[in-house]
């Protein structure tokens, strides 16, 4: 658990750093490749921390979705050309707030703030 904590803690600070880069707007963001780029290894290291998670943190946490967020990350890696930037915002601001939330709670729950 102490391993999961690292990268619970690591997800975290990567979501802090995709709010901070899109707080100027879609259009900031669309308008430049900077903040695109900063915001995609974010969210890529992001996802791969998901999969370093153990299997048991996973199954105590079964409403988060693990498996779409390794889907989202083979997309990043795999699929790069056809990165979508409306679709990478709509998940920014959709899917990323309740996301954030889970991870928060599972982060109370073991003991960190």
């Amino acid at each position: 658990m102490k391993q999961d904590r690292f990268y619970l803690i690591y997800i975290k600070e990567c979501i802090a750093r995709v709010e901070e880069y899109t707080a100027n707007g879609k259009d900031a963001f669309l308008a430049s490749h900077l903040i695109q780029d900063g915001v995609l290894r974010n969210l890529h290291t992001l996802s791969e921390s998901t999969q370093r998670l153990s299997s048991r943190l996973k199954d105590t946490y079964p409403h988060v979705p693990w498996a779409d967020i390794a889907r989202f990350r083979n997309v990043l890696v795999h699929d790069y050309l056809s990165i979508d930037l409306e679709q990478i915002w709509d998940n920014i601001n959709i899917d990323l707030p309740p996301f954030k939330e889970q991870i928060n709670k599972i982060l109370t729950d073991l003991g960190h703030s």
